[in-house]
């Protein structure tokens, strides 16, 4: 069966590569459509040019920067308002001018938990991308966002509590939360190993992140290859939408 055009919302550059390059490089390499829309930092901004470089390796486009600033770094988009702050409205219309103009199939973004972490942000961008889900496919809502156009499904990259694994002891060294959600929620587990190296080249492409401790990228980079390796070739999502169920081979992901 052959997959389906793919577009991804996170919160900021590095979370697409993280969270669904394995799958992002997976689509491209079946010739899908694929394309990423971020919602946090200015497009001006020195991870704009880092971001553009991961999609590259990930041949998914080039950045869909919605501009807004970081909930932590508000000098990531001077003059705009953070994304936490932004009106939800202004958001969700925007997230679904994109959904309108690249017309996927399929939508990836955060889980409700806002990810492993928690961040505010990713919490946002989850809540703005479930409404811009529905309203895309509905012509008298954002009518000057374009044609209306519905995708078949939308996923949460998430983790399952048996999936955290040495990610968990990792992240609480630094101070970081660790919020995984019950096994039997996820609907699709994808081994990416075949698209390993496109993945840790396109995390290593934010090397901001990379050269900080903090970060996953940063924490990722100091990890010997196979520890590494066992943390990011595989990825889990939940699906968000009616459709089929866990273990049926018509679900979008594969």
């Amino acid at each position: 069966m052959p997959l389906p055009n793919l577009l991804a919302v996170f919160a900021h550059p590095d979370d697409e590569s993280l969270l669904a390059g394995g799958v992002l490089a997976q689509h491209a390499a079946a010739n899908a459509a694929t394309a990423v829309v971020t919602a946090t930092w200015a497009p001006d901004s020195h991870r704009a040019g880092e971001l553009a470089d991961a999609l590259a390796i990930l041949e998914a486009g080039k950045p869909r920067m919605l501009g807004f600033a970081d909930a932590r770094i508000p000098d990531s988009a001077p003059g705009r308002p953070r994304l936490c702050d932004a009106p939800l409205d202004e958001v969700v219309g925007r997230i679904v001018e994109h959904i309108r103009a690249v017309q996927p199939q399929l939508i990836v973004t955060h889980d409700a938990y806002g990810q492993l972490t928690g961040h505010p942000d990713h919490i946002r961008t989850h809540q703005a991308t479930v409404l811009a889900f529905h309203a895309a496919g509905l012509e008298h809502r954002y009518p000057d966002a374009g044609a209306p156009w519905q995708p078949e499904a939308l996923y949460a990259a998430t983790h399952p509590h048996s999936g955290v694994g040495q990610l968990g002891p990792l992240l609480a060294r630094v101070g970081k939360k660790v919020l995984s959600v019950p096994d039997e929620h996820i609907t699709a587990t994808v081994d990416v190993s075949g698209w390993l190296e496109q993945k840790w080249a396109a995390i290593l492409a934010h090397r901001s992140e990379v050269a900080r401790e903090r970060p996953l990228p940063g924490i990722l980079a100091r990890l010997p290859e196979a520890d590494r390796n066992q943390i990011i070739q595989t990825e889990h999502f939940t699906r968000l939408t009616p459709g089929p169920t866990k273990g049926d081979p018509a679900q979008l992901i594969t």
